[in-house]
């Protein structure tokens, strides 16, 4: 039981995950006439002629890596673009909608560019930008990658080019893992503590850093596979891009503590360079914050802005972001800096290279927020259903012609369904949906009602030569649910699926549509873990971990017991009431109870190293490294009712209920 709870813990705490790559030509089917027939349509329907994107992300080109290949430490490959070679071709396959392919073409632009004199940028070589800024005496470092990897493989490209001055400063403009994953490729936790480096981050970062992905980690990180595509193996009938960058780099990620909170708004000079603040929390990010380097007239939008619509509602699961929020932030910065930018570089992709190109660029990117937020929630007040909503909502054309609000990423679809969330919940109002029939029962009595599975089969099969993917997809998908073990309808429903995955636009929709058609033919793809993070571990509130204890008590061991256990972190000078009733776990912190049924006592070293999984509690307690008080059954029960999730659960077909 106790490793198990271990195991429990992996996915909300920092594991890293390596992704077996799929033998997708081997089962992958071409592209039907109707699919060549829709993305030959996108051609007409989009300014392909414009071609000035290409000219932006090659400007500005130093050098790159060979094939862009980065070998981490233990010699795994952590990038490699060789495997995206396809996309040298100009034309896009019947099985790649033009518009994503264009994307993806852009993002396998990659190497080291310059921004300006003094200002350098590794694109592509991860899923995010790493920007250097060449202060007084030495680098200035804003968001170093995903993987130490990929980040020491970029600070290596620039010094192969440029003087190798240390990095004397880290600046982490908001809290996704992609952000920060790489700090220790570019600096050591030594020269911070001994002042040599200093680490700036905006209000609230560290607290966001870790508990995004602790309460719901397990489910967000199996589901993060449908929307990164994990497994796809680089083709024309596999992975192209994610639309947010080519791919998310591979390996364990790492943090480094800010030494620095940045004040709201304030104006900072770092190594020489002065820095304007403008924060933007609650928006891309909880905490986000964009700058404006005066010296080289830059201005630096973090993620706030990007040359396509990002996730007002992320489809791997997250709270849903405030898009009016967001929309009013843009215009901040739009107001602030605008006149005085002469060059805007983000966090991804490429910089906008003039004023004029920069305030039009702000004012799309603002207003295409603002009308999904805003049309979404007219069409709400008229009594339209998210799914209605979802469908009839439509861009301005003054906006649907721009490259940049194109939907490669986030779409209007999902992000109008967002936004209904945000404000109504899951429940649309009709009586009917109050209380429906759990999926796997509405799909067996609906398939039922339908004359069965063979004649369901029979007229999908029709509707899938007529070209009407979404439709099969839907239905199948409750022929499936109602019975797994039918081949036909697990192979016509994935069918349909890639169809929609190569007519997408979005690299994730593209993403979640293939790898769905793969796990119905083939079944889950099995991540296998490499291991937690220490750095996330140290990093860890304790409250954090009891609330993560919290989501994995088994209701039925739990049934009718009373629990209190005291809990001491003793370097630390933290104590916890620890409460089991109801089946239910609380906890109060700088509390104890001198009734409680154990009192146990640990530094919190000893309880890292149990979730690093290089001890275990028996062996910490039989070792000593545990003091435990009163009833170590009460302790070890406790610990028995926790349960492991598993991270490979069915997401295409029905999950077993317990």
């Amino acid at each position: 039981m106790l490793p198990l709870f271990k195991k429990a813990m992996l996915a909300a705490l920092g594991a890293g995950l390596l992704f077996p790559a799929i033998a997708q030509a081997e089962t992958s089917k071409p592209a039907t006439a109707v699919t060549a027939k829709v993305n030959q349509a996108v051609l007409n329907e989009l300014p392909f002629a414009d071609t000035r994107s290409f000219e932006d992300a090659r400007r500005g080109f130093v050098g790159a890596l060979p094939n862009g290949r980065v070998v981490d430490e233990e010699g795994h490959v952590a990038w490699d673009m060789e495997p995206y070679a396809f996309l040298n071709g100009d034309s896009a396959p019947d099985s790649v909608n033009p518009s994503l392919w264009r994307m993806a073409q852009l993002n396998a632009i990659h190497g080291l560019f310059e921004v300006v004199d003094g200002m350098y940028q590794v694109r592509n070589m991860d899923l995010s930008n790493m920007t250097i800024i060449e202060g007084d005496s030495g680098l200035i470092v804003i968001d170093p990658l995903l993987t130490p990897a990929t980040a020491r493989a970029g600070l290596e490209l620039y010094y192969q080019h440029r003087s190798k001055k240390p990095v004397v400063a880290v600046l982490y403009t908001h809290n996704h893992a992609d952000h920060f994953g790489g700090v220790k490729g570019v600096v050591n936790e030594e020269d911070v503590r001994a002042g040599k480096v200093r680490i700036y981050a905006p209000e609230g970062f560290m607290e966001h850093a870790i508990a995004e992905n602790v309460i719901a980690g397990n489910a967000m990180t199996r589901r993060a596979t449908y929307q990164f595509g994990a497994g796809l193996p680089p083709g024309v009938r596999g992975h192209v891009d994610t639309g947010l960058g080519k791919a998310l780099g591979s390996g364990g990620l790492s943090l480094i503590a800010p030494t620095d909170t940045v004040p709201d708004n304030a104006n900072l000079t770092i190594d020489g360079i002065d820095i304007e603040f403008q924060m933007a929390h609650g928006t891309e990010a909880e905490s986000e914050m964009m700058m404006y380097f005066p010296q080289f007239r830059v201005l630096n939008t973090a993620e706030i802005t990007s040359q396509h619509l990002h996730n007002i509602y992320t489809i791997r699961g997250a709270a849903i972001r405030d898009a009016n929020s967001w929309s009013k932030f843009i215009d901040k910065v739009l107001v602030r800096f605008a006149d005085r930018a002469e060059i805007l570089v983000a966090q991804h992709h490429w910089p906008i290279w003039n004023p004029e190109d920069i305030t039009h660029f702000l004012e799309v990117q603002r207003d295409l927020y603002k009308h999904i937020h805003d049309q979404t929630v007219r069409m709400m007040n008229r009594g339209m259903l998210p799914g209605d909503i979802a469908e009839n909502l439509q861009l301005p054309e003054s906006l649907n012609q721009e490259w940049s609000a194109r939907g490669y990423y986030g779409t209007v679809s999902h992000n109008a369904r967002g936004v209904y969330q945000r404000y109504m919940g899951w429940y649309d109002a009709n009586p009917a949906n109050l209380n429906p029939l759990p999926p796997r029962e509405e799909s067996r009595r609906t398939i039922d009602y339908m004359g069965g599975e063979a004649e369901v089969l029979r007229k999908a099969r029709t509707d899938f030569a007529d070209g009407d993917y979404r439709w099969v997809a839907s239905v199948m998908r409750h022929l499936v649910y109602a019975n797994p073990e039918n081949r036909e309808a697990r192979e016509l429903g994935a069918d349909a699926l890639e169809q929609l995955g190569y007519q997408a636009e979005a690299g994730t929709w593209r993403s979640a549509y293939l790898v769905g058609a793969h796990e119905l033919r083939h079944g889950v793809i099995t991540p296998k873990h490499v291991g937690l993070q220490p750095d996330l571990m140290q990093a860890l509130e304790t409250s954090m971990f009891f609330d993560a204890m919290g989501v994995r008590i088994d209701p039925e061991k739990a049934a009718g017991k009373h629990l209190v256990i005291n809990w001491s972190i003793t370097d630390k000078s933290e104590d916890y009431r620890l409460n089991l009733q109801n089946a239910t776990l609380t906890h109060r912190s700088g509390e104890l109870d001198e009734h409680a049924h154990a009192s146990v006592s640990m530094s919190r070293a000893v309880l890292d190293n149990i979730l690093l999984q290089k001890t275990s509690f028996p062996e910490a307690v039989q070792a000593g490294d545990i003091q435990v008080e009163g009833s170590v059954d009460a302790f070890f029960g406790l610990l028995q009712m926790l349960e492991q999730p598993p991270s490979n659960f069915a997401i295409i077909e029905p999950v077993a209920v317990q």
